[in-house]
């Protein structure tokens, strides 16, 4: 199967074949990568014989699936440009990643809230588009999640619910960007990002 055609599957309608252009016209690796649960992408220079090499997690909604191909091949085209000469998301990243995002605006490829949020960003993109809350809220809507789950930010304080790995909180009051959240088995308070996506079970 041709990439723009296994791309699709990833990306949002009429953003694969010019993903699928720059995928051959620099000559790089793209690889549709497992969950990675401290990034959604990685980009690494060539090194030791090796080409470009990209890498997006698979389980990314389109529009972060984009957003993210987009961040990565920023950095490629600055390696190129730069031979690493430069700072990673310096000044000369986020002129490219602004280039490289323009083809995708001129296409209409996103709707109008994700529009909003991803002109906003690019004014001074981030490191991941996930450090930037706004953007990552704007993002996480197009996400289909299992019913039952919810963003902790959702949630009315004092809702006691349950984590990924089993354990069970109860939701405190909001300290700066995070919740307060007692651990129910432990009693220990941890933080927890307003994204962070919960599952209510009730007192």
């Amino acid at each position: 199967m041709e990439k723009a055609a296994v791309l699709a599957n990833y990306l949002p309608a009429g953003a694969a074949p010019l993903i699928a252009r720059w995928i051959d016209y620099f000559q790089c690796e793209f690889k549709i990568s497992r969950n990675r649960n401290t990034k959604f992408g990685d980009y690494r220079a060539p090194f030791r014989g090796a080409g470009h090499r990209i890498s997006v997690n698979f389980d990314l909604n389109p529009f972060a699936f984009l957003v993210t191909t987009v961040h990565e091949f920023a950095h490629l085209l600055t390696w190129n440009e730069y031979k690493g000469k430069v700072r990673p998301h310096g000044a000369e990243w986020k002129a490219n990643f602004k280039r490289m995002m323009k083809p995708f605006f001129d296409q209409d490829i996103f709707p109008p809230d994700l529009k909003t949020a991803i002109s906003l960003y690019l004014e001074n993109p981030a490191a991941s588009s996930c450090s930037d809350s706004n953007l990552f809220r704007a993002l996480k809507k197009y996400d289909s999640k299992p019913e039952g789950v919810f963003l902790v930010e959702n949630l009315p304080v004092a809702t006691v619910f349950k984590i990924s790995d089993g354990r069970i909180f109860r939701k405190g009051e909001r300290v700066r960007k995070r919740f307060k959240c007692e651990e129910l088995s432990s009693g220990k308070i941890y933080l927890f990002n307003p994204l962070a996506e919960v599952s209510p079970i009730g007192d």
